[in-house]
Parts: structure tokens; sequence; C-alpha cells
């Protein structure tokens, strides 16, 4: 090993973590500051929360005019239109409000295009219309002038770019909410990626949310969905996933631990990006360069050979196991975040979100993953409470009653759209009662599964979805059954997987064999369509 790291035979670092074989340089745990500070910042990023979402009596600031401002310019045109019946259907209203909506979070920077990237990857949770239009928040957002990089990148380095670097491309790759990346090559010869954060948004960033705090109780029962009608909550939520982005010695610590998780569960299908042992600084992250496909690049994954099922496969258990083993995963999974390399293996970017369960909520995911296997309905509903999904003292029995768990499944397409909106209506009511919210760490699961559940239908529409859900259900049972023995108290060779319960997960008959997932999409196409004609009339 040479005196810049870089090695000449095998990476010392693969062996405990999945990165590149071909190393521009090799990371010592023990031996990088960065890594010794996260946890201490993690921490005070968490004590921060709760005095930045505690509503204030007076409104904080000016910020407030300048939100409502442009909030409400948003939606009025859109309001008069529709109340003069401008729109055909419930999808051009859909459109026109949330290209109103997406135009406005542009204008009002970048905490509120950072939640328009969150809603982005939330394709089955939001409206199809409100995520294609705050997709383009991804990679689309205006750039911070070379001179502010430069700036920026020369302050948190103590360098001149020109002694840090051999060339610094002055045109972006892509510029989202928090920050910018920059393709590079450093003096010592390695191709890097420079993620550069944006000037002041940190302190925007929690401006920003003192103003969410301060609005979120007035909008109480007059937004139908955001974390289960509770804005404050979402606001609380939001708050925890974003503080932790604004310092880069966080996610490059992300990096690392999401690739140690990955070799030790033997995911080879999985790498991260090394990032650079001393050039990550708050606002500046060095990493190393990777070429491949977009996540979206179907075709030119597959005319280069590479096996679009399989990826989709990979994906669909490594984040289950790093959830339920590690109680880590990444918790932000869309295509710009997603990179797939000439030889199949999947590249995880942008670490700025990850998911982190105590063992307490390790293990209740864990009961509600197997009691969802096992059609264990009270086990599933005490889980959901462990996750802190519903409060402390929640009568279980009653929760299973009141929403008609313990009934027989009704197959959604049989029922038209004023049954379909009612049962609907009624399963939101009942959980309100119950006083449900939505975990950060569920909601970006749930967030993921989304994601993924999405890219079958590019990277494998004609996936068997029932036997590619039970293939992963007895494939967890085998690798991890010992460990569910011990730290479940559970006899694993006495587990049996529930067809019908999968199925009924899916919202399908239990004597259907086979699904594809195209097969599945119609089905909730179907149902969709039948919701809006409904909501229409």
């Amino acid at each position: 090993m040479n005196e810049f790291g870089r090695a000449s035979d095998t990476p010392k670092d693969l062996s405990w973590g999945s990165f590149t074989e071909n190393a521009p340089w090799v990371l010592d745990r023990d031996n990088v500051r960065w890594l010794s500070l996260a946890p201490g910042l993690r921490s005070q990023a968490s004590a921060e929360v709760p005095a930045l979402t505690t509503p204030r009596r007076l409104p904080p600031g000016l910020r407030v005019i300048t939100v409502a401002t442009q909030i409400i310019g948003a939606l009025a045109p859109w309001y008069v239109n529709k109340k003069r019946g401008k729109f055909k259907d419930v999808s051009g209203s859909h459109a026109d409000v949330s290209l109103r909506l997406r135009k406005a979070v542009e204008v009002l920077g970048p905490t509120y295009i950072k939640l328009g990237q969150i809603i982005s990857s939330g394709e089955g949770l939001f409206p199809a219309e409100l995520v294609d239009q705050f997709k383009k928040c991804r990679d689309q957002v205006p750039a911070e002038p070379f001179a502010t990089v430069r700036q920026t990148v020369e302050q948190d380095l103590g360098a001149r770019l020109e002694d840090v670097f051999e060339w610094f491309d002055e045109k972006e790759l892509a510029a989202a909410s928090i920050a910018q990346v920059h393709a590079a090559r450093l003096l010592t010869g390695e191709d890097v990626v420079v993620k550069v954060q944006r000037p002041r948004v940190a302190s925007l960033v929690r401006k920003d949310l003192t103003v969410m705090a301060w609005i979120a109780p007035y909008l109480v029962g007059r937004i139908p969905i955001a974390a289960l009608a509770n804005p404050p909550a979402l606001v609380e939520l939001f708050a925890e996933t974003i503080v932790e982005e604004l310092d880069f010695r966080m996610e490059a610590s992300n990096m690392i631990d999401v690739s140690m998780m990955l070799h030790d569960l033997n995911q080879e299908a999985y790498i991260v990006p090394r990032p650079h042992p001393t050039l990550v600084k708050r606002r500046v992250l060095i990493m190393e360069r990777l070429q491949g496909f977009n996540f979206d690049d179907v075709e030119g994954m597959q005319a280069a050979g590479i096996d679009t099922e399989q990826v989709i496969k990979a994906g669909m258990i490594s984040f289950m196991e790093g959830a339920l083993i590690h109680g880590i995963f990444h918790g932000d999974l869309h295509g710009g975040n997603l990179f797939v390399l000439s030889d199949g293996r999947t590249a995880l970017l942008d670490f700025g979100i990850v998911g982190r369960l105590t063992t307490k909520r390790r293990l209740a995911f864990m009961r509600l993953m197997l009691g969802a296997t096992t059609n264990d309905l009270h086990s599933q509903v005490a889980a959901l409470r462990d996750l802190g999904a519903l409060p402390s003292d929640t009568d279980i029995d009653a929760v299973i009653r009141d929403l008609g768990l313990d009934q027989p499944t009704i197959d959604p397409t049989s029922l038209n759209g004023e049954e379909l909106v009612a049962e609907v209506q009624r399963i939101v009511k009942a959980l309100l009662a119950y006083g449900a919210k939505l975990p950060k760490e569920l909601m970006l699961y749930v967030k993921n599964m989304v994601f993924l559940d999405g890219a079958i239908a590019r990277l494998a529409p004609d996936l068997d979805i029932i036997a590619e859900l039970t293939t992963i259900s007895m494939t967890f049972m085998q690798r991890h059954g010992a460990r569910l023995s011990q730290e479940l108290g559970v006899d694993v060779s006495t587990i049996e997987v529930d067809m019908g319960s999968l199925k009924q997960g899916l919202g399908v008959d239990a004597s259907t064999e086979s699904m594809t997932y195209r097969q599945l999409q119609e089905r909730r196409d179907l149902i969709q369509k039948r919701m809006r004609d409904h909501i229409v009339k």
C-alpha cells in the first residue's frame, strides 16, 4: 500500500465492507476522524428536533408571510378553476395543482424542495400527478454558481481548489435541494464525485422547520392525508430526516454503516462508493466515482446483458434483511439514488437519509414481518404498537375488531367506487380514533417498499409476485431462523408461511396460484379508476 492508501492487491476494506475491488483508496475504520465524530453529531441532531418542531405562540418571523404567499398564490387559481368546473376529470385537477405546487416549492427553496423529493419517491402513496411533478425536484433544481461552489469547497477543505484537484468540472452532475455534485480528479489521480452543500441552507432549513411547526396545528383536520391526518407529526417526522442531512460527516458515516451491513449479510449485489478518508467535512463530501446505468434505464441495462429481473429481486430481500437483522437501511430510495454497474451490481448513492431502528423497534419490526407471513393478526398489531404507530396502551383486540381484520378478505375489485371509498374512510376513521401515526423508520421503510414495487413495473413486469414473495419469506427463514429463535423465542421449525396471508396482503383471492406484477397493476388501476370516478360524481 502506498502513502495515499492505494492498494496493489485486494483492498483490505473488502474484509468488512461492500465496496468496489478497484479501490481508489482503502478505508481504515480505526483511523478516520469523521467516522468517530458521527455518533456525537447524530445525537446533537436528534436533540435539536424538539426545539425546532415545538409550535411557538407567535409567528416565527417574516418567513411565515413568504411561505403563505407562495402556497396561497399557487392554490387560489387552481381552486377557482375547480369551482368553475374547468377540469374534465380528477386527473386534470391533480395535474394542475401539482404543477402549481411544484413551482411554489422551487421558489420557497431547499426545505420545501426536499419535502417534494420525499413525495416524489412515494409512488402509490400520493397522486401520480404530484409524484411526477416532484420528480423534477430531484435533479432539475437550479444549481449554485461555480464561484459559490468553489468558495464552499475551499473554506471547508482549508485549501485552494488547485491544491487539491487536478481538475474540477464547473458544470454540476446534478443539483438537488441540499447540495449539488460535481465530477473532479484529485491531484493523487483518483476520479471522484464532490458533493457540495448549498450556502446558508442549514440556517434556512431550521427557519423553515419552525414555520412548518407553527402552521401545522392549524391544518389538523383539514388535510385528509398527511401522517394519518396529523400535520404536526408529519413536521416532526420530516425534521428528523432532514436535520441529519445538514452535516456530511454523518452521511459519510452512514455509507460505512450500510456497507458493513451489506457485507455482513453477504449481499453481493450491492455496493457503496467509498467516502474519502480525509476529505469529508460538514459541507463537502468527496467519494469515489462509479460508472454505470441509471436505475430507470431499463433498455440500456438489458442491451448490456444485465438481468433486470435479478436486479430487482436482490433489492426486495436486501432492504428487508438490513432493517430486520441489523436495524439499518438506506432511507431514500429512488431512481436517482441507485446506479447499476456493468456487472449487474447496484451502487447505492446519497446516504443523507438512513433508517436506524433501536433494538426494541427492530424486534418489533421482525415480529410484524413474521406475523404477516404466518397470518398472526395479534402479533402484527402488537408489533405496530411497539413500533410507535399506535399508543402504548392500545387495546390490540379492539383494533382487530374495529378494523375488521378478523373478517374474511374482500376482493377490492368486486367493490364499486362508492364501496371502495367507504371502506377506505372506515379504516382511516378507525385508525385516527386510536391515535395512529407513522413513525419515521416505518415511513422510510414503507416508502422504500413502494418505490421497489413501482420499480418492478419497469424492470420485471412479468415477475410472478406471489411466487417471489413466497421465496423471499422462505429464504429469510432459512438464513435467519436461528436468530429468530434466539431473539423472538420462537421455534422456527414450527413456522409455516401462510400463503393466504401473503395473498391477502396483495388483495387477491386465496385460490389465486400465480399473478404477474403486470396483472397485479391492472387490478390496482381498476380500483383507482373506480374510486376516482366515484369522487368525480
